[in-house]
Parts: C-alpha cells; sequence; structure tokens
C-alpha cells in the first residue's frame, strides 16, 4: 500500500510499504481522511521533544487525526465491527498501570500514540491498524471530514471542560488556529460569550466569518473581565498574559504548546485565586465530541482549506497552502487521491 514516511528533518518519500495485518484484538480500517496536525509539522522540522527524548525517531508514519472504515477484523473481534466507519483514541495505553486502570490511559508511562510515539504506524496511508478497544464509531451520516476532526475536537471540547464555563460567561481564547477555533465554537454551543485574540490578520479575518462576538488583535483587546482564558496558542509569552487576563477565582486552561519553556508567576495565580488547568488528549472528551458533531451543535467544517493526496503531504508541512485553499487553518488529506 502507498504510505507518506517522514524519513528526517524535511525528507519524506510517499512510499509502496506492507499493508497492516488484522491480529488478535486488532481491526484494519480503510483510511478515508485524514488531517495534518501542528505536532506533525514538529516532526517534519525535528523540532518534536518526543525527537529529543527517544520516544520516537525517523523514519516515521504520521497522522493521528482520521476516519475510515473497518475493512477487517482479527480473532476476538466482534464482527459488528466489519464495514463501520469508525475513528479511533491516539493514546494508547498499556491497560495495566496504575494511571490505565484509573481511566488515564492518555498519560500512561508506556503509552503508544498513533502517528506520534513508540513507533506506532499514523493514518497517512491507505490502511491503519488500530486495537478494537480504540475504536469509536461513527454514525453513518457524519462525513468523512467531520471524523478526522473528532481527535482535534475532543481536546478543544475538554478545554471548554476545563474552563468551566457557564452560559453567559465570557470566555477568551488565545490562539485563532484549529485548535483555538474549535474551542471557540464549542464554548459558543455552550452559551459563553467567546472573545478571540490573535496576531495573523488573515485568521482573525476568518475567524470573524464564524460569528463570534469579538475577534480582537492583542492592543485592541477590550478591557473587559473574562471569566475564562483559554491559551490555545504556540507563543511562550501568553500562558503568562492569560494570567493577567483572567478574572480573580476565574480560570485558565493551557492546551496550546510553545516551542519553548514559558514562565508563569504563581504569585499571581495565588493572590487572584486562579484555577489552571492542563490539556494534553483528547481521550476523554471523544465520545461528547462525536454527539457534538452528530446532533449538529458544532459543525466545525468551515475550518478546512483544502483536501490533498498523500503526494502533498510533504509541501503541505513545509508550509505551502494548496492551490484553491479555503481560508481555514485546516488541510485534509485523502489517501485515495493520486
Amino acid at each position: 500500500m502507498r504510505a507518506f514516511v517522514l524519513t528526517g528533518p524535511h525528507e519524506f518519500e510517499v512510499q509502496d510499504v506492507k499493508p497492516p495485518e488484522a491480529t488478535p484484538a486488532n481491526v484494519v480500517i480503510d483510511v478515508e481522511r485524514v488531517g495534518v496536525c501542528g505536532t506533525d509539522v514538529e516532526f517534519y522540522t525535528g523540532e518534536m521533544q518526543y525527537l529529543h527524548e527517544s520516544l520516537a525517531e525517523y523514519p516515521l508514519r504520521l497522522g493521528h487525526e482520521w476516519s475510515g472504515t473497518v475493512s477487517a477484523i482479527g480473532d476476538g473481534v466482534d464482527r459488528s465491527w466489519l464495514g463501520r466507519r469508525v475513528t479511533g483514541d491516539t493514546m494508547l495505553g498499556c491497560g495495566v498501570c496504575r494511571r490505565c486502570l484509573a481511566g488515564n490511559q492518555h498519560v500512561c508511562e508506556h503509552r503508544y500514540e498513533v502517528g506520534v510515539r513508540g513507533g506506532f504506524p499514523g493514518a497517512l496511508a491507505e490502511q491503519l491498524a488500530m486495537p478494537v478497544r480504540a475504536l469509536h464509531a461513527l454514525p453513518e451520516d457524519l462525513d468523512p471530514a467531520l471524523g478526522a476532526l473528532v481527535e482535534p475536537g475532543g481536546n478543544a471540547l475538554r478545554s471548554v471542560w476545563g474552563a468551566n464555563l457557564e452560559e453567559g460567561d465570557r470566555a477568551l481564547v488565545l490562539g485563532p488556529g484549529t485548535i483555538g477555533l474549535l474551542v471557540a465554537l464549542f464554548a459558543q454551543a455552550q452559551g459563553a460569550e467567546v472573545h478571540l485574540m490573535g496576531r495573523s490578520e488573515r485568521s482573525l479575518e476568518f475567524a470573524r466569518t464564524l460569528g463570534f462576538d469579538g475577534v480582537w488583535s492583542a492592543d485592541a483587546l477590550p478591557d473587559v473581565p473574562f471569566d475564562a482564558v483559554i491559551d490555545a496558542s504556540n507563543a511562550p509569552s501568553l500562558p503568562a498574559q492569560a494570567l493577567d487576563l483572567v478574572e480573580p477565582a476565574g480560570r485558565v486552561v493551557y492546551v496550546g504548546l510553545a516551542g519553548s519553556p514559558s514562565l508563569l508567576d504563581t504569585r499571581t495565580m495565588a493572590l487572584k485565586d486562579v484555577t489552571a488547568v492542563g490539556i494534553l488528549s483528547a481521550s476523554p472528551g471523544l465520545t461528547a465530541t462525536i454527539d457534538h458533531y452528530a446532533s449538529g451543535a458544532v459543525d466545525p467544517r468551515p475550518l478546512i482549506a483544502a483536501t490533498v493526496g498523500l503526494g502533498s503531504v510533504g509541501a503541505v508541512l513545509g508550509g505551502e497552502r494548496p492551490p484553491s485553499s479555503g481560508p481555514g487553518p485546516k488541510i485534509h488529506v485523502d489517501p485515495s487521491l493520486d
């Protein structure tokens, strides 16, 4: 089968590789759609922290935001999975450690991460093997694009949960990229007054088309109280600014990751009685994300700028936008395309 393989920083090939087999308790999925993520870009540039911690190494197959159809099942797998449209959890815990047994397999010390950590092949290929325990069935009327937006949506929804928003609360989202916009959409669906702050005029202009209460550059941000601030950016200065902007007794949620350490003054956090929440994974939010998409409460498809084939992935990772791209921040891949 054809697969996109990253062989080193800025080095890649579309290779013919051996297709996966349906081993016991596992399935094979015909991949329909894959999202390209900022984590994938960090692997492309060589900046991804896992590379420096020996938790990942080249060559590797990327792709952890995906949807597809189960085409083969291994021994011990219920036959009802065959032919079902699915997405899956990125985090694959060992299943026996203290964290896994407590329901926190997404932070298992020995976890694999699909297309990210431990050499587990990702979905930027025509087929993907997955353990059946990690699958989430998709409603038949949920199209492949929405299925591939479940994983980033789960991160965003968990961020909104972490903010503990109630109807009418005012929330500020820092960073109008894919995760930030998804956070804003979920917060809006929950009845919050949603504001976004960003730097790029192009991204701000697109965010305005989605109907939020306020979209601002840093120098135009209004002086109003924010009950929660969610940092979905990659700027090392913004975690501290989030703490400055949130109301006393409010909540700050950190879901974005900067390429260098950020500094926080914990005196500010204590004196303002602020609750800070970190979000690593979509895992606990996947089922609820599917429900939000299926009900129509949140429709993130306008975020998709273009859908390309495997042969265009390298250019996308290098920062090129495909011809005729829309204004959204997300690029999708259909492995069946040339």
